[in-house]
């Protein structure tokens, strides 16, 4: 079972892709590190619910 952390984080991954992509195109720093930044919190929460999942696969 796919835990909601891990769609959340995997759509917040997507969309500081797409940030980051908008601000190399526009030329705007900011919001290309942004974008980064939103990219490395999606990976965390993708992973946190991975392990959730996985911790909850181990006691079931």
């Amino acid at each position: 079972m796919v835990d909601k952390h891990e769609v959340t984080g995997g759509a917040k991954e997507l969309g500081g892709k797409l940030k980051e992509a908008a601000g190399k195109l526009v030329g705007n720093d900011r919001l290309a590190a942004e974008g980064r930044a939103d990219q490395v919190e999606g990976k965390i929460e993708k992973n946190a619910g991975k392990m959730k999942d996985a911790v909850r696969d181990t006691l079931n």
